[in-house]
């Protein structure tokens, strides 16, 4: 059984990323379209293929952002992008997740991109879902909260809702307790639902209500979780 990686200080938690993002790094090939997740795990990926296009190991990459401080990053790495509306087939999708369960369905959105990650997950012919393992849970919910982005339009009228369906949501704020505005020009609202005994229904509701732009629940989507613990690196892969 795995340890935790909560319990490791924050310089080896970090490490535990980067040593599952070089992991996944290495599925990329020269003349790919690469989408580039946002988040602590998936910037140590894009810095590794800014590095291996450097040198010369990769060539031919085309990154695609999932956010404006992605993009902003890759730009300054030397990774060169294509233009965000012409966002056509990705190759392959490096992105991290809040939390994974054991059929490699996800919550994702703690940075606070879950739409512009979802667009580009499911544009890609290969998703890979890099964390370490604290990650992990036997099922959604567990650990981490379920962010939703909502049209700012009415949004009461979709706190309303989340509340019906049993959460507790809350409007997300920045560290300065202004209110967090994604990249779109929405609000998140983390919403703690318990144990999600039910992802699939969940989702089919959240995806029907006017209003509510996107939601985390990223269901069969991933196709590799690449796990990084002190017992070393694993990689799990969807069953068809």
């Amino acid at each position: 059984m795995n340890t935790s990686s909560t319990s490791l200080p924050a310089d080896r938690q970090s490490k535990l990323k980067q040593e599952a993002a070089e992991y996944a790094v290495q599925f990329v090939q020269s003349g790919m379209v690469v989408g580039l997740g946002t988040g602590s795990t998936a910037i140590f990926a894009t810095r590794r293929i800014a590095k291996l296009l450097k040198d010369g190991t990769l060539k031919n990459i085309v990154g695609f952002a999932t956010s404006k401080f992605v993009w902003a990053q890759a730009q300054q790495s030397g990774i060169p992008l294509m233009e965000q509306a012409m966002l056509s087939k990705i190759d392959l999708t490096i992105d991290g997740a809040d939390e994974v369960d054991p059929q490699l369905n996800l919550i994702k959105g703690g940075g606070g991109a879950l739409f512009r990650e979802k667009i580009v997950a499911q544009a890609s012919e290969r998703e890979i879902i890099i964390v370490d393992d604290s990650k992990l849970s036997p099922c959604l919910g567990t650990h981490h909260t379920l962010p939703v982005e909502v049209n700012p339009f009415g949004w009461q009228s979709q706190m309303r809702f989340l509340q019906s369906l049993g959460a507790r949501a809350t409007i997300r704020c920045n560290a300065d307790g202004a209110q967090f505005v994604t990249d779109s020009g929405n609000m998140i609202l983390d919403c703690d639902f318990g144990l999600i005994a039910d992802p699939t229904d969940l989702a089919a509701k959240l995806g029907a209500r006017a209003g509510i732009v996107e939601h985390g629940l990223f269901l069969g989507i991933a196709s590799d979780v690449i796990v990084a613990s002190e017992s070393g690196v694993r990689h799990l892969k969807r069953t068809p």
